[in-house]
């Protein structure tokens, strides 16, 4: 069962965090932008760490408090 777990939050980070890698190079095109609230759902079934790397990483989304707080609160609710 453990294992299943690991596999499922690794596999839900690493989409996780292409999808945020994804949304800032449309953000850089000027392209149609994801929506944030897939993001928070992303974070809320269990992403929080990949996107939070790619926050930090591609400075992406680091200046809308309401999304940090999204994220933070997704990863102590896991």
């Amino acid at each position: 069962m453990l294992l299943y777990l690991v596999i499922y939050f690794v596999l839900m980070n690493l989409f996780s965090a292409y999808m945020m890698y994804w949304d800032k190079q449309k953000a850089v095109r000027g392209e149609w932008r994801i929506p944030e609230f897939e993001l928070f759902c992303l974070a809320a079934l269990g992403g929080f760490a990949g996107i939070y790397l790619v926050m930090k990483w591609a400075r992406h989304k680091t200046q809308h408090w309401q999304f940090y707080a999204a994220v933070i609160l997704s990863a102590l609710f896991w």
